[in-house]
């Protein structure tokens, strides 16, 4: 995710620029809602991350301007665990927003959560939780270790009338989040921290989707992974999807204006823009894409997903990462699209518990950015301002939510502390370790310690220092 302002091409090159930059962090960052606090919820045994190698099979038919979109989803998974398995959680992460919607009251009907599921196959399930986000369903039968399952169900989808990653625009739908995931279990027990508007909550880990998205004709569909388009019945469109070993899925939908171009190296770069959206804008947003693809996949390792989309209007704030599509507000000036490419490595490819160290994908893909303009950071801690002594750039968002005019520094002192770690271990040593780490946790899950490590095997020194002065714990 990148606020408003972070796409500046150079806003460490004179005070005015850096000003411009923290203030605009905190006004996007202001506007979130605080969440309520949870955890992860009692599970114990076993320490790998379970259910894996989860496969989403999906068949949705929208109406006629996309808001609505209903049909099938079918989640099969194995359990990684030693421990039996006996439940999973399905995350709803749509009803972030809303919640359980709004009852009825006489003479006036209530308005549901935005995602709904019901006729579950293949568990029992409980009454929805935190916030109606979370739903527990008990298997028929403890799944050993290795086995696998599948659960199956109806599910609805209503876009809600916001500007938001689940939202809309005008004529214009984006669908982040909107489809029902796995929710994670480990050593800490089931993950299931409540949605933040402020940031991301989401922890999952990579699996394969398959989706079919049944849509009216005037409608260009841009999705996650490999997509094509074919006719339909009468006045609709079939648009299918392959993604493979990715962590979530989303999409977007309207009379979208289209380009595609194909980088050098041999990604498919497609872009899709609102009417009206600033062509100057739209031209560098698609000329930054092909650089940025390619000279990330050259540090960090090659893009292995052969697609992506970038999606553009003016009134989008800011931008939002998904695997193989990102959201982009887009001004003349262009728009954040090399931060949210960079989240496809950091976040997407080497994955991360989002809600508990939000700095594992937002500086990273910020420091990403930095070297992607050549910005100078010698000078960038001059506008990091930390509010007391206890505060830690390794925070997760139970800090963050709660003070969420600190929140820009993920963004602003976390780029400076890798641009540091650069500095102490070596332009060449640090190009070495990033794409090590990156190979060492291809399409797994990192943590702040295996970074530590990591950058502690590059040096004989000791780093402990340095990471306590940079507030990484």
């Amino acid at each position: 995710m990148s606020p408003l302002g972070t796409f500046l091409p150079a806003p460490w090159s004179h005070p005015a620029g850096r000003h411009l930059f923290v203030v605009l962090l905190v006004l996007l960052l202001a506007v979130g809602t605080p969440a309520g606090v949870s955890g992860a919820a009692a599970g114990g045994g076993g320490s790998a991350a379970t259910p894996d190698r989860a496969r989403y099979d999906v068949d949705l038919r929208s109406d006629a301007d996309g808001g609505r979109w209903t049909g099938r989803q079918r989640v099969s998974f194995r359990n990684a665990s030693e421990r039996p398995l006996r439940e999973v959680y399905l995350r709803l992460w749509g009803n972030g927003e809303d919640g359980c919607g709004t009852p009825g009251t006489p003479g006036a009907p209530g308005v549901p959560s935005p995602v709904v599921v019901s006729g579950l196959r293949g568990g029992t399930a409980d009454p929805l939780t935190v916030n109606c986000t979370a739903l527990r369903i008990a298997l028929p039968k403890p799944l050993a270790r290795g086995e696998r399952a599948s659960v199956a169900f109806d599910v609805s989808v209503t876009v809600p009338d916001r500007n938001a990653r689940f939202g809309r625009e005008g004529a214009f739908r984006f669908l982040g989040n909107a489809l029902p995931v796995l929710a994670v279990h480990d050593a800490a027990g089931w993950h299931l921290d409540p949605y933040v508007a402020v940031g991301e909550s989401f922890y999952a880990l990579a699996g394969d989707f398959r989706v079919r998205l049944d849509h009216p004709s005037d409608m260009a569909v841009p999705a996650t992974g490999r997509t094509r388009t074919r006719p339909g019945a009468p006045g609709r469109s079939v648009t299918l999807s392959l993604a493979e070993r990715v962590r979530d899925f989303a999409w977007a939908a309207g009379p979208f204006r289209t380009a595609a171009q194909t980088t050098p190296g041999g990604v498919r770069v497609k872009s899709f823009w609102a009417p009206g959206t600033p062509a100057a804008g739209v031209r560098l947003a698609r000329a930054e894409a092909v650089a940025a693809v390619d000279r990330f996949g050259r540090e960090f390792g090659r893009y292995p997903y052969g697609e992506v989309d970038l999606v553009m209007t003016s009134g989008f704030g800011g931008g939002m990462e998904y695997p193989g599509l990102v959201l982009l507000g887009t001004t003349e000036e262009g728009n954040a699209v090399v931060h949210e490419l960079a989240h496809q490595w950091w976040y997407g490819i080497v994955g991360n518990d989002e809600y508990a160290s939000p700095w594992l994908d937002e500086s990273f893909a910020q420091y990403a950015n930095f070297r992607f303009y050549g910005l100078e950071t010698r000078d960038c801690w001059s506008d990091v301002y930390w509010p007391d002594d206890g505060a830690e750039l390794t925070a997760s968002m139970d800090y963050w939510s709660r003070h969420r005019g600190e929140y820009h520094l993920v963004y602003t002192a976390g780029p400076c502390a890798l641009a540091d770690l650069e500095r102490t271990l070596g332009a060449d040593a640090m190009a070495r370790l990033l794409e090590r780490y990156a190979r060492d946790h291809w399409y797994g899950v990192s943590t702040t310690e295996d970074f530590k490590r990591a950058a502690q095997s590059m040096t004989d020194e000791d780093l402990g220092p340095f990471w306590e002065s940079r507030r990484i714990r």
